[in-house]
C-alpha cells in the first residue's frame, strides 16, 4: 500500500507505508529449552563457584600488573599515596620472558618422530610435514598467541587457549599469459584452512569444579563479548541458527578491570559450551523435562553449543572433530596438586608487594609533612581577607611585627628507613617468585659466594613450569592443530600417525650459565685438546645469533679433514713404515752377518796357526822347529775331531730317544684300540 503525499508545488513524494515483512526466526524445540536449560544451569553453578574463590583475586593480579590503584589495595586508612612498586610487574616480565626464551630461543619449538607401527607400512617425509605445520602455524601467528596466554599464566596461575577453525580468503597477485607477448595481470582468490589459538582470560572460563582437567570435567566454556556483526554474518552463512539477538547487553562482568566505562552498545554476549550433555536434547527424541536426577547423566555424548546472550541457543551439535577432543588446551605455570588452576607470579608476589607497597607509601606521606611548609599565624593580626600562599619572593602584610605572627611548624625529617626496608621486602619478593634481579638477588648472593648455587635453584624453577607447559598445553595443541588439517584439508595433510616432541630446553639464563661452564672447560683443555671443537660446537649451537647456521657448517667443515692433506698424511705414513722395515732389515742383517763372523772365527783362528807353522821358521833349527809346528797342529784336528764325534753321538742318542718314544706311543694306542 503506498500513499501520494504533496508538501508544496513541487514532484509528489510517494512513501510505502505498507508493514515490513516479518522476519522468520528459529523456533525453538523442546530438546533445545531443555538443553539450554541443563546447560544454563551448571554453568551458572560454575560461575558462582569461580567468582566466589578466585575473580577478586584476580582482580587485584591485574590491577599490581597494570599498575593501576583502587581504594580497595590501602594497607591502612590514613594512607594519601597512590604509588605502586613495580617489583611485582618485573617479577611477571622476568618469567614470561625466560620461559618464551627457553621455548622460541632456538627458533624451533618442536619436533615430529614417525610413529607408524599401525598404518601398514605407510611412509611419509617427516621434514615436509614438519615444515608444512611450521609455515601455517607462522601464517596463524600462533607464537603472539602463545605469548600472550603465557602472560596470563603468569599473572593468573593459569593459561588457557581457544583452538578454533575457519576457512580464509587469500588475495595474492598473480600473472596470467594471454598470448606469447601479452599477459593479464590481476589478483587471485584461493581458500585457506586457519587453525587459530585464540588467549582466554580466566575471567571468561567457566569449569567444572570437580575436574582437574579440561578432558576430566564433565564440561568447559568460554565467555566473550563479539560484536553484532559477527553474529549476523554467521547467521547469514548458515553457521549460526537465525535467531532475535538483542544489541545491547547490560552485564559487565566480564569487562578488563583497567577500564572505568564499558562500551556496551553493539555487542553481544556469546559462551562457547564444550563438554558432555544428555543425548536426547541434542537428538530431540522422547525429550523429558531437565531435572538434577543422576538418570540424566546415565547416556551423555560430546558436543558444542554456542548460547548468546544466556537465552538463545546460536548453534547445537555433537562434535565435529574426529578424534572427539575438546578444542581447549590450559596448563599451570605452577603447580597445585589436583586443581584445575594453577599458581602464577602474581600470586606469590602478593604479600611482599603488599609490603612493599605499605613501606612506599608511609615514605611518601612522611614527605608530605617533612617537605611542604607549614605556618601558624594570628588571624586578628592578619589584613582582612588576606590570603596566605607560600612562593618565592611573596610579600606578607601584618599588623604588627611578623616574627610574632607567623610561626613556621615543622613535624622533624623524614626517615629513610623505610625506603630501606621496602629495599628487603623487594629482596624477599623477588625470592619467593624464584627471579633473578641485578639489583637484588644478584649482589646478595655475589656476597655470600652461592651465585652458580642461586642461579642452578631459579633454572631448576623455571625449568619445571617449562615442562607444565610443553607436557599440558604445547604438545597437546600441536596435536589438536595437526588433527584439524588432517581432517579439513587433507590434500596437505594426510592423516597419518606421529609423535610430537618439544624441544625447548633451555631459558636465557640457563644458557648463559652453561655457556660460561663450557668456555670454562675450553680454557682448561686448551685449543691443541680434540675435544675443544667439539665443545664450540656446542657453545655455537646453543646461542641465539642470526647467523649460527652458517657458523655450525663453517665449523663443520673445518673438523672434516682435506681429502688431499688426508692422503698426504696417509702417504707419509707408509714412508714411514717402509723407512722402519728398511732399519729393521739393516739390523737383522748386520745381526747374521756378527754371527756368520762369530762362527768363522775359531776356523781363521786355525788358518792363522797353520799359516804360521809354515811360515816364518827358524833357519837355525828349522828341523825342529817344523816338528814342534806340526805336532801342535796334529793337536788341534784331534780336537776338532773329538769335538765332532760329540756332536755325531749327542745325534745319535737323540734319534734313539725319539724312536724309543715314538714305539712307547704306539704301544699305547694298540693298548687303548684292544680295551
Amino acid at each position: 500500500m503506498a500513499t501520494i503525499i504533496n508538501h508544496d508545488d513541487s514532484a509528489p513524494q510517494i512513501i510505502n507505508t505498507a508493514e515490513p515483512e516479518q522476519k522468520k526466526y528459529y523456533e525453538p524445540t523442546v530438546a533445545d529449552t531443555e538443553l539450554l536449560k541443563f546447560i544454563v544451569d551448571h554453568t551458572d553453578r560454575w560461575r558462582d563457584y569461580r567468582d566466589q574463590n578466585y575473580s577478586a583475586d584476580w582482580e587485584k593480579y591485574e590491577r599490581t600488573f597494570r599498575g593501576k590503584f583502587d581504594e580497595n589495595d590501602r594497607t591502612r586508612q590514613s594512607e594519601r599515596s597512590k604509588v605502586i612498586s613495580p617489583a611485582t610487574q618485573q617479577a611477571i616480565e622476568t618469567r614470561h620472558a625466560e620461559i618464551m626464551e627457553a621455548i622460541f630461543g632456538q627458533n624451533e619449538y618442536f619436533d615430529i618422530k614417525d610413529d607408524l607401527n599401525d598404518v601398514n607400512g605407510t611412509k611419509i617425509d617427516i621434514e615436509k610435514l614438519k615444515n608444512q605445520l611450521k609455515e601455517d602455524f607462522a601464517q596463524d601467528k600462533i607464537r603472539k598467541s602463545i605469548e600472550q596466554i603465557s602472560l596470563l599464566a603468569e599473572i593468573y596461575g593459569t593459561g588457557i587457549g581457544e583452538i578454533t577453525i575457519s576457512m580464509q580468503k587469500q588475495y595474492k597477485p598473480m600473472q596470467v599469459p594471454v598470448d606469447q607477448q601479452m599477459a593479464a595481470y590481476g589478483v587471485g582468490e584461493e581458500e585457506r584452512l586457519q587453525v587459530k589459538l585464540n588467549p582466554v582470560n580466566p575471567n571468561n572460563f567457566l569449569f567444572d569444579p570437580n575436574g582437574t582437567s579440561i578432558d576430566d570435567c564433565m564440561g568447559v566454556a568460554v565467555e566473550k563479548y563479539v560484536s553484532i556483526h559477527k553474529v549476523m554474518s554467521g547467521i547469514a552463512s548458515g553457521k549460526y541458527r537465525n535467531v532475535d539477538i538483542s544489541m545491547m547487553y547490560e552485564d559487565d562482568s566480564l569487562e578488563a578491570t583497567s577500564e572505568s566505562t564499558n562500551f556496551k552498545d553493539d555487542k553481544v554476549l556469546l559462551m562457547t559450551y564444550y563438554g558432555l550433555v544428555p543425548r536426547e536434547y541434542l537428538e530431540g527424541e522422547e525429550v523429558e523435562e531437565y531435572s538434577e536426577e543422576v538418570e540424566d547423566y546415565a547416556d551423555m555424548v560430546e558436543a558444542i553449543v554456542v548460547i548468546a546472550n544466556g537465552g538463545e541457543i546460536l548453534k547445537a551439535e555433537k562434535s565435529p572433530y574426529m578424534m572427539q577432543d575438546r578444542p581447549i588446551v590450559c596448563y599451570q605455570a605452577d603447580t597445585v596438586p589436583n586443581r584445575l588452576l594453577g599458581r602464577g607470579t602474581a600470586e606469590k608476589a602478593l604479600n611482599m608487594q603488599a609490603a612493599i607497597d605499605g613501606s612506599m607509601r608511609s615514605h611518601m606521606d612522611s614527605l608530605a609533612l617533612t617537605s611542604a611548609p607549614m605556618i601558624g599565624m594570628d588571624a586578628t593580626r592578619l589584613p582582612r581577607g588576606a590570603k596566605f600562599e607560600v612562593k618565592p619572593g611573596k610579600s606578607f602584610m601584618t599588623n604588627g611585627n611578623p616574627a610574632e605572627i607567623l610561626f613556621p611548624f615543622k613535624f622533624g625529617s623524614t626517615d629513610g628507613q623505610s625506603m630501606e626496608t621496602s629495599k628487603e621486602f623487594e629482596r624477599m619478593l623477588l625470592m619467593a617468585t624464584g627471579t633473578l634481579d641485578s639489583s637484588g638477588q644478584v649482589s646478595q648472593v655475589s656476597r655470600d659466594g652461592n651465585l652458580d648455587m642461586s642461579t642452578a635453584t631459579i633454572i631448576k624453577k623455571y625449568k619445571r613450569t617449562l615442562i607444565n607447559f610443553q607436557e599440558d598445553f604445547l604438545i597437546p595443541f600441536i596435536y589438536k592443530a595437526a588433527w584439524r588439517r588432517m581432517q579439513f584439508d587433507p590434500e596437505r595433510y594426510p592423516a597419518v600417525d606421529v609423535k610430537f616432541i618439544p624441544t625447548a630446553t633451555l631459558g636465557i639464563i640457563a644458557r648463559e650459565y652453561e655457556q660460561k661452564q663450557l668456555a670454562f672447560l675450553i680454557q682448561t683443555l686448551g685449543a691443541q685438546s680434540p675435544l675443544t671443537p667439539i665443545l664450540m660446537t656446542g657453545i655455537v649451537a646453543n646461542s641465539s645469533l642470526s647467523n649460527r647456521e652458517e657458523m655450525l657448517e663453517q665449523m663443520k667443515k673445518m673438523n672434516q679433514p682435506d681429502p688431499q692433506q688426508q692422503q698426504a698424511q696417509q702417504q707419509g705414513v707408509m714412508l714411514e713404515m717402509q723407512n722402519k722395515q728398511a732399519d729393521t732389515a739393516k739390523k737383522m742383517a748386520e745381526a747374521q752377518k756378527a754371527k756368520v763372523e762369530a762362527d768363522l772365527m775359531p776356523e781363521e783362528m786355525k788358518a792363522r796357526i797353520l799359516s804360521a807353522v809354515s811360515n816364518n821358521l827358524n833357519e837355525d833349527n828349522e828341523g825342529a822347529d817344523f816338528e814342534r809346528r806340526i805336532k801342535l797342529a796334529d793337536l788341534m784336528l784331534r780336537e776338532k775331531d773329538i769335538d765332532s764325534n760329540e756332536r755325531i753321538a749327542k745325534m745319535q742318542v737323540s734319534a734313539k730317544q725319539q724312536e724309543k718314544s715314538q714305539n712307547d706311543e704306539f704301544i699305547q694306542r694298540a693298548s687303548e684300540s684292544l680295551q
